[in-house]
């Protein structure tokens, strides 16, 4: 066996980074290229909005999103972000480029709790979403609100009101601006009232008669200059009353009292020509027959009656009567209550539950081989409008129409 010998001699241990330690030949440290100057970075405001498109053709592209579609879409980029988290800029610059959406602004209540809230349906897109708040009473009547649309000025007012527990009524106006996406408090009306008429002529909003306090009718209406803010009188109605319905035809307000069963007296109404700054007798006919809620479309007078199976019908202003519009009936899903708007020649109702049917107004040629001779010229087909489950305890209290 061979024996190793060990001497008792250590040579020093050298670490790597040792100021000792020294290299043999063999051994060269590998010499690596610079590294080529890093590119500046592009801002993230400088980023392309969607890439390979223009800013401005990306523009229009984002600005077609439904809102629904907004909180997803805010988290693809910082300058997506920027533009969907501020509705009003986004509202804004859709106005500059001349895009409209109809929206239906549906003011709805709890049947159990009676919380006040708006829901939003994008008729363009058939989606759902909500605005802020309004900020009104936690006890406040839905149904006591007068709810007006401005479409010129994009602007939704509700004005009035009653508390629930004290049976007061308000002097309250609140203007929802559809391009800021907020509530506004407005100058007060001169007289509180509930249950009231109102409708726009000529940009200027006109309210008459309603409740006041301890449930006294009143005779008395004023007009706002939304421009101005400012309340003024206008003639008196020549009796008290409360509305059940109002509408605006060729530039004039009409009033109804409405029906309600049994039918112990015949309702009254008024008609108002801000022209001459006068009330009139609204004709017989077509008070009696003004059953339930009403629309304009082309001039003419639509009313879905609450008394005859909701069936539509039309006045004919010629004979002071009225005429059936046929086409198949409602969808059974929307019931009582509901809230009528229109939308150009469509008619849209907003039923308990929030269920919505649009019906399409079609005029008929004449002599379109109708043997009936007590409908109109005019048709009617039904569209279903899905709601979401969560809305199954909400009842609409008034839906008003603007573009977005």
């Amino acid at each position: 066996m061979r024996r190793v010998r060990v001497s008792s001699h250590q040579a020093p241990v050298h670490k790597l980074g040792d100021a000792q330690m020294a290299l043999t030949p063999k051994f060269r440290l590998a010499t690596t290229a610079p590294a080529p100057p890093e590119a500046p970075q592009q801002p993230a405001w400088e980023t392309p909005l969607i890439p390979g498109l223009p800013d401005d053709a990306a523009l229009g592209c984002l600005l077609r999103l439904p809102v629904e579609a907004h909180a997803a879409c805010r988290l693809v980029c910082r300058r997506w972000r920027h533009l969907l988290a501020d509705k009003a800029r986004f509202f804004t610059q859709r106005r500059a480029l001349g895009l409209r959406t109809p929206w239906l602004f549906t003011l709805a209540f709890h049947r159990c709790t009676g919380k006040i809230q708006w829901k939003v349906l994008d008729l363009g897109h058939l989606t759902w979403h909500a605005i802020p708040a309004m900020p009104c009473r936690d006890r406040a009547c839905p149904r006591g609100f007068g709810c007006v649309a401005i479409p010129s000025n994009g602007t939704l007012l509700v004005c009035g009101g009653l508390v629930s527990d004290m049976d007061c009524p308000l002097h309250l106006v609140l203007k929802y601006d559809i391009y800021k996406n907020r509530w506004t408090v407005m100058t007060r009306m001169l007289a509180a009232r509930s249950f009231f008429a109102g409708g726009v002529i000529d940009g200027r909003v006109y309210v008459a008669g309603g409740y006041s306090t301890n449930q006294f009718e009143l005779n008395s209406a004023e007009v706002l200059d939304p421009d101005k803010g400012v309340w003024q009188p206008i003639a008196s109605m020549g009796m008290n009353m409360a509305s059940s319905d109002s509408a605006v035809i060729s530039g004039s307000l009409y009033v109804t009292e409405g029906c309600a069963w049994p039918f112990f007296s015949s309702p009254r109404g008024q008609v108002y020509d801000p022209k001459i700054d006068r009330w009139g007798a609204m004709p017989v006919g077509m008070r009696e027959g003004w059953t339930g809620q009403s629309v304009v479309i082309d001039g003419h007078l639509f009313v879905i009656s609450e008394y005859e199976r909701m069936k539509v019908k039309i006045y004919d202003p010629q004979t002071d009567s009225w005429d059936s519009v046929s086409g198949p009936p409602m969808p059974e899903r929307i019931m009582k209550p509901f809230s009528v708007s229109c939308l150009d020649s469509k008619i849209v109702v907003v039923g308990r539950g929030l269920h919505v049917a649009i019906g399409h107004v079609e005029k008929q040629p004449a002599g379109g081989g109708n043997s009936d001779s007590r409908s109109s010229n005019y048709s009617i087909c039904w569209q279903d409008v899905d709601v979401p489950k969560e809305f199954s305890d909400l009842t609409p209290s008034s839906s008003q129409i603007l573009h977005a």
